[in-house]
């Protein structure tokens, strides 16, 4: 399993960005694929997740609103919009993926529940 993330880059406060991440490698039906963020000094931190197959969508408490996850799945893509950007959300950006279970919520948000992830990409808020 491959899974290749982009879009990062720098941008100003209110600012937006989609980051993409490409999975190849076998078959992802029923796989969970979503988003983790690590800043320096700091835990990663669950971001959004979605689901192959089916239509719920979840989000960390501080990017609700604001983020939103979605996915193609002719080009086996998930991606990840990000809008009204705050310096805070300003960390290195991870895809993960799993075949899951994923329950109770505090295995979602953990990302020691995840198997597969991709290489991160920068994203940088300034003020």
């Amino acid at each position: 399993v491959q899974l290749q993330a982009s879009g990062g880059g720098l941008v100003q406060t209110g600012g937006s960005l989609r980051l993409s991440c490409a999975a190849s490698g076998r078959t992802f039906s029923g796989y969970y694929m979503g988003w983790f963020r690590q800043a320096p000094g700091k835990e990663r931190e669950f971001v959004a997740l979605t689901r192959w197959g089916g239509s719920s969508t979840w989000y960390g408490d501080s990017v609700k609103g604001r983020f939103t996850i979605s996915r193609d799945n002719a080009k086996n893509t998930v991606y990840l919009q990000m809008n009204s950007l705050r310096p805070e959300d300003t960390a290195v950006y991870y895809c993960t993926a799993t075949p899951g279970p994923l329950w109770p919520q505090a295995t979602m948000t953990s990302s020691r529940s995840y198997d597969y992830w991709g290489q991160g990409t920068q994203v940088t808020v300034s003020s």
